[in-house]
C-alpha cells in the first residue's frame, strides 16, 4: 500500500509541479518494472528510486537520450537495474551518446567535474556462471530484500542486450554501511551481450565491476573514480580491449587501477577468474600517491597484454597463501600472465624501476613459521620477477601527457614515444593492432572524442578533425613543455620543406619555409605568444611527414 500511495503521489507531482518540464518523465517502480518500452531522445527520464527492467522485459533507449537519477542514499537511492532475464538496448552514437547523470546536473558545464555520489548507477544482471556458492548472488548496492537483485546461473552465452556509446556520470551513492553502487556493474552477464564505448566518470565507488560471467567490454574509459577503476570477482572470464583509466589529480582520491579477486565464498571456487585484457592504458597519480596499478588475490587469474602503466606508486601485487589456494598458484599454472607491457614512473621514478619493484608478492597468513614464510616469499618473488623480461615487458617512457585540468587539453594518452613490436591476440573478438596501450599512436585523435565528458569539458588533448594517420616519430622538439622558444631537430637534409604549427582544432597557426639545410640541422620556433595548450609541430617534405606534440605552459 505504501508503494502504491507513493506511485500515485508521483503521478500527481508529474501532472502539477511547475518545475517539471513537459519533456521530463519521472520513472518509478512499484514492482512491475519498466515494461517492454522505448525511452526516446525527446524526453529526459528521471529515475525515482531503483527502477528495474524485469525478467522478460526489454528496455530500448534511443541515441541521445538523457537519464537522470534523483539524489538519495540508502533506501532512497536511485539506479537503473536490468534484472536477470531482462534486456537493455542502449545504443548511442559518437554524435549522440546516451548520458546517465543526476537530476540536478543541468548538463551545461556548470557541474564540477569531480562531483561524486549524487545517484546510483547502471546495473546489468545475467545468468552467467559464478564460482561462489550457491551459484547465485545478490548484487552490491541493492538491498537483500529485493529478489530482482539476484544474478548468476548456468548460461555463459546469455545476452542481456547491447550497450554502446554511453556516459555514466557522478554516481556511486551510499546505500548504507559504506556500500556504494559502481558506475557500471555487470553481474553474471554473458558473452553474447555487446558492451562497447562506455565512459564512467567521477563515480564514488568503482568504475566498472564484473561479478562472474563472461561479458566482454571494448573501448572503456574510467576517470576520477573514488575507488578502483576496473574490478572483478566471482570468476569473471570475459575479455577487454582498449581500456583507459586516469585517476583524480588529488592522490587521496581513488585506489587501484585494477582490483582483481577470484572467489569470495569459497575463495577456491571454480571456475577461476581468468579474463584476457589487451591494450590498456592506466594512468595513476604518481609515486607519492602510493596507489597500486594492479592487485590479484583470492585465486584470481587473468592476463594483461600490450598494456601501458604510468604514474603508479606500486606495481603488480600477487597474493601468496600458505594454503596454496591463491593467485600465485594461478601464476604457476600459467593462468596469470603479463606480456608485452610498458611501465613508466611505476614504483620508482622515471626509468629506474626494476623487475622486483614492479612485481610484488603479498604474503598471507597461515604459514607454519616465519622462516617458512620468508623462504616462500623469496622463491615466489624470484619466480614472478623472472616472468618480466621473459614475456617482453619493459620499463620505458611512452611519452604521454597526463595533465588534469579542465579546459587545458592537457590529457593526451596517445603515446608519442616509440614502443616495441607487440604480439597480436589470436581470439577473433579482439581487434588486431600493432601498438601497446589503448590508443593508436599514428592517429591524432583518440576514440574518446566527441561522446565523452572528458572531451566535452576540455580534458583531452586531441580532436577528431586533425588529419589522421600522421606518423608521430623522428621529430625532436625541445624544451617540451615550453613557454617560449623551441628547437626542432630536422629528421633529414632539407630542400623545399615546411614546418607548421597546428592547434587542436586542426588550424595551422604558423608556417615556416625551409630550404637548403644539411642533415642534423635545427630550427628555432618562437611560441611565446601562443595560448597554453597542446600543439602539433609538423615537418613536411615531399612524401616525408614527421610530427611531434608540444605543450605550451
Amino acid at each position: 500500500m505504501k508503494t502504491l500511495l507513493r506511485t500515485f503521489a508521483l503521478f500527481i507531482a508529474v501532472m502539477t509541479a511547475s518545475n517539471i518540464q513537459a519533456a521530463d518523465i519521472i520513472v518509478s517502480d512499484d514492482g512491475s518494472g519498466t515494461g517492454t518500452t522505448t525511452w526516446t531522445a525527446d524526453n529526459t527520464y528521471i529515475l525515482d528510486g531503483f527502477v528495474f527492467v524485469n525478467e522478460n522485459q526489454v528496455l530500448t533507449i534511443e541515441a541521445g537520450t538523457v537519464i537522470k537519477g534523483m539524489s538519495g542514499t540508502g533506501a532512497d537511492a536511485s539506479a537503473l537495474v536490468v534484472s536477470r532475464g531482462g534486456q537493455i538496448f542502449a545504443n548511442g552514437t559518437e554524435e549522440a551518446p546516451i548520458i546517465f547523470t543526476f537530476e540536478g546536473d543541468p548538463l551545461d558545464g556548470s557541474t564540477p567535474w569531480d562531483t561524486r555520489g549524487q545517484w546510483g548507477g547502471v546495473i546489468v544482471l545475467g545468468s552467467g556462471i559464478l564460482n561462489s556458492t550457491p551459484g547465485e548472488s545478490q548484487v552490491e548496492g541493492i538491498p537483500d530484500t529485493e529478489s530482482r537483485g539476484l544474478y548468476g546461473g548456468d548460461d555463459d552465452a546469455e545476452t542481456s542486450g547491447s550497450i554502446t556509446y554511453i556516459s555514466i556520470r557522478h554516481g556511486g551513492t551510499d546505500i548504507g554501511a559504506g556500500n556504494e553502487i559502481n558506475g557500471l556493474t555487470l553481474g553474471g552477464v554473458g558473452a553474447a551481450t555487446v558492451i562497447e564505448h562506455v565512459e564512467v566518470i567521477s563515480n564514488a565507488d568503482d568504475g566498472i565491476e564484473f561479478f562472474g560471467g563472461t561479458a566482454s567490454v571494448k573501448w572503456a574509459t574510467v576517470a576520477f573514480c573514488g575507488d578502483d577503476s576496473f574490478d572483478y570477482d566471482e570468476g569473471w572470464r570475459g575479455r577487454g580491449q582498449f581500456w583507459f583509466t586516469v585517476q583524480d589529480i588529488d592522490g587521496e582520491v581513488g585506489d587501484r587501477g585494477g582490483e582483481h579477486d577470484g572467489g569470495t565464498n569459497p575463495e577456491d571456487g571454480a571456475p577461476f577468474a581468468h579474463p584476457v585484457i589487451y591494450n590498456n592504458t592506466y594512468v595513476g597519480r604518481g609515486i607519492a600517491a602510493g596507489k597500486r596499478a594492479l592487485t590479484f588475490r583470492d585465486n584470481a587469474a587473468g592476463e594483461y597484454h600490450n598494456g601501458v602503466f604510468v604514474n603508479w606508486g606500486r606495481g603488480i601485487d600477487v597474493e601468496n597463501l600458505a594454503s596454496g589456494e591463491d593467485s600465485y598458484a594461478r601464476l604457476q599454472a600459467g593462468e596469470l600472465a603479463f606480456a608485452g607491457n610498458c611501465f613508466y614512473n611505476v614504483a620508482a621514478d622515471g626509468t629506474s624501476a626494476t623487475d622486483a619493484d614492479l612485481f610484488k608478492i603479498s604474503m598471507g597468513s597461515g604459514w607454519a613459521s616465519e622462516s617458512d614464510s620468508t623462504n616462500a616469499l623469496t622463491a615466489s618473488s624470484e619466480a614472478i620477477v623472472a616472468t618480466f623480461a621473459a614475456n617482453g615487458n619493459e620499463v620505458g617512457n611512452p611519452i604521454i601527457e597526463t595533465t588534469i585540468e579542465e579546459g587545458s587539453n592537457g590529457l593526451n594518452p596517445i603515446p608519442a614515444g616509440t614502443l616495441p613490436t607487440v604480439t597480436a591476440p589470436t581470439d577473433e573478438w579482439f581487434t588486431p593492432v600493432t601498438w601497446k596501450g589503448a590508443f593508436d599512436p599514428s592517429v591524432s585523435c583518440s576514440w574518446m572524442a566527441n561522446w565523452t565528458l572528458l572531451d566535452e569539458r576540455g580534458f583531452l588533448g586531441c580532436a577528431n578533425n586533425i588529419e589522421e594517420n600522421v606518423a608521430v616519430t623522428n621529430l625532436s622538439v625541445y624544451p617540451n613543455p615550453t613557454s617560449g622558444n623551441v628547437i626542432v631537430s630536422l629528421p633529414t637534409a632539407v630542400s623545399n620543406a615546411q614546418l607548421q604549427i597546428i592547434d587542436l582544432t586542426g588550424r595551422v597557426v604558423a608556417t615556416q619555409q625551409l630550404n637548403a639545410l644539411p642533415t642534423g640541422s635545427t630550427v628555432q620556433l618562437d611560441m611565446s605568444t601562443f595560448e597554453n595548450g597542446i600543439y602539433l609541430v609538423q615537418f613536411n617534405q615531399g612524401q616525408v611527414t614527421r610530427t611531434a606534440r608540444v605543450v605550451v605552459r
